[in-house]
Formats: structure tokens, sequence, C-alpha cells
């Protein structure tokens, strides 16, 4: 890790941070910069036992509850607290992204960027045994690893997955029984609704993936996908006519998601540690990833959208956060400048 810290960065990305007034010193003093996590509710007692297995003392957050740092090279994964669900490898600037969206109990959340899940499990934490979250992402592998996370820490109760196209996702909470006894009566009334999710695939929905091939991203003209839902999601007693329902603006005034999460797809350029990571991968994939001048125009692009959309789901009088993981103002001021532009409702 040391060796990475000195490793000097090429002159192309010394010429990006320049052209966007970024000091290259952030991407050179790694030791001096802490990693985070985050302890779940309810295992404060945890909290030397933690300490003890990481043979470190864990500084406590002034400004993000159940935040901790310590030294960048302690690692958790082998810890028995991580393995058991007892604390979460979170970023802080994804911490304060979701203490932003101000959660109140009830809430029904949409979080549009939602893997690889860490800022989802913060959500359905914060939100408790009320309101919803819904979880949207492109990728389907990545959506994936979200839904082993939510069943690692035991919080997928409250949460609905869909892979789809962040752009076009219009499926708004609907369907919320507040007595579990409703919902089984509505059950026995019809029987083309959605029942308790398991992992297992009917039969000829697996035979038709064997045969299609599953792709792993999602295109604007393919419909969401739901790859997962809990007890108390809002999908069971549903049919997918209801679920999936085309709802008009008005209706979404009313019956939209009181808070939305836009962390959107970004050059990640704001994120030390995977800066670093190009040393193994190669800088000229750092070219490509980050650099390029066309992938930072369709990046803007779709921010833009996401964004736009976001919005568009949104009941009146609830709130957005966008965020990235980028420092530069194309991808952040320049972006939300020319949504407030295009929404003069925002």
């Amino acid at each position: 890790m040391e060796h990475a810290a000195k490793v000097p960065l090429p002159e192309a990305f010394l010429h990006f941070l320049e052209a966007n007034g970024l000091d290259p010193s952030i991407y050179t003093a790694i030791e001096s910069t802490p990693r985070y996590i985050r302890l779940k509710p309810g295992c404060e007692a945890c909290l030397e036992e933690v300490e003890a297995e990481v043979k470190c003392k864990l500084e406590k957050s002034d400004w993000l509850p159940g935040f901790y740092s310590l030294p960048p090279h302690i690692q958790i994964a082998g810890s028995k607290a991580y393995q058991e669900g007892k604390i979460y490898g979170i970023d802080a600037s994804s911490g304060a992204a979701v203490m932003a969206l101000n959660i109140s109990p009830g809430d029904h959340v949409l979080d549009l960027c939602a893997a690889p899940g860490a800022k989802l499990c913060m959500i359905l934490d914060l939100l408790g045994d009320s309101g919803s979250v819904t979880g949207v992402d492109a990728a389907r592998h990545r959506l994936a690893a979200c839904r082993t996370m939510l069943q690692k820490y035991k919080l997928g109760d409250r949460c609905r997955l869909f892979v789809a196209d962040g752009t076009t996702f219009s499926v708004i909470p609907r369907g919320f029984c507040s007595d579990s006894k409703s919902c089984e009566s509505g059950l026995e009334e019809r029987m083309d609704v959605f029942k308790e999710w398991t992992s297992r695939r009917p039969w000829k929905e697996r035979k038709r993936a064997n045969k299609n091939g599953t792709p792993q991203l999602v295109s604007r003209s393919q419909p969401p996908e739901l790859i997962y839902y809990g007890q108390h999601s809002g999908v069971i007693g549903l049919t997918k006519g209801e679920l999936y329902k085309t709802v008009s603006d008005n209706e979404i005034a009313s019956h939209g998601y009181d808070k939305v999460l836009v962390d959107a797809e970004c050059t990640h350029d704001g994120s030390v540690k995977h800066i670093q990571k190009f040393e193994q991968w190669g800088w000229i994939t750092l070219q490509r990833r980050v650099l390029d001048a066309e992938r930072t125009d369709n990046l803007h692009a779709l921010q833009l959208n996401l964004l736009t959309n976001g919005f568009k789901l949104l009941k009146v009088g609830g709130i957005l956060v966008y965020s990235t993981c980028s420092l530069t103002v194309a991808q952040n001021e320049d972006v939300v400048d020319q949504f407030l532009k295009e929404n003069e409702t925002a």
C-alpha cells in the first residue's frame, strides 16, 4: 500500500486534475486517508470485541452516526464481526449522501443506482420496521451482489430489487399492506399474484435463461425485472399488471417516492483507492474510463437523465439527493445546473 502511494501519477491524469482544479496530492497521501466502517444498529455493545479483533482503536465519527474510522491498512473482510453482519464497509461520503435524505419512519425510498448495496442497507437500517426501499440497477451481477448483502444483514423484508435502466424506470410504491392477514386473504381470492419470494426460479424461466443467456446489462427498452422482494415490500398480493401499471404524473405526485437517491455512475476520480487500482489495471484503462472525452460526454448525459427520472418519480414535497464519486464540476454542479434549468418546479 505504501508502494502504491509513491507511484507517480501519469501525465495525462495530472493534466485532467489541473483542468478540473484538483490537487494531485490527494491521490498520493493515502497513509493519512482513513477508511470507514458502519456499526449495525443494535451492535454497539460489540465495539470492544470488534476493536480487539481488528487490533486497533476505532475512532467514532462526530458527524456521521454509527460510523467509525480506522487506519487504511486494516482489513475487515476476514473478521468475525464482518462475517456475522455486525459491521459494514462503507465510505463516509456514501453515508453522507444517505443522511442528506433525512429519512423518516414510513418513507418509501428509491435508490436509483443501488449496487453494490452499502447505501441500500443503511437506508433500510434507518427505516427500521416501516416504509420500503426500492433498489434499481442496470447491472444484473451487481444487483445480485446487492441481494446477497441484504440477506447477509437480514434487511430484505421491506426491500425490492429491480434490474432496470434507471433513466426509464417507472415503478412506483404501491400495494403496501399494513395488515398481513389482509394480504393473505387477497392471495386466496386471486391465483395470479406474487407470492412469497423464493430464490428458486420456475422451470420454464430457467430453461429460457439457459437457452438465451442472461445479459448482464439491461438496455433502455427492456422492462424492469424483479429479482428480489421481501415479505413487506409491497409486492406480495399484487399481479404483474398491478406492479408494472403505467401511472400518470398526477398519481406520481401523490403516490411517488418520499425520498430518492441518485448516486450516479461517474468517472470515480473522487475515490482515491479506486484511482490507485489503475496501477494494477494499467494506466491505459484509466485513459479509457476516466480521461476519454467521449465517455465523459456520455456520462454527463446519463447523469442528467438519471437525475431527471429520479425527480419524475418523487412525490410532491419529497427529497432528492444527487451524488457522485467524482470531484469534477462537470459531473456535479454542471449536471445539477442544467437539471434546474430544465425543471422549474425542482
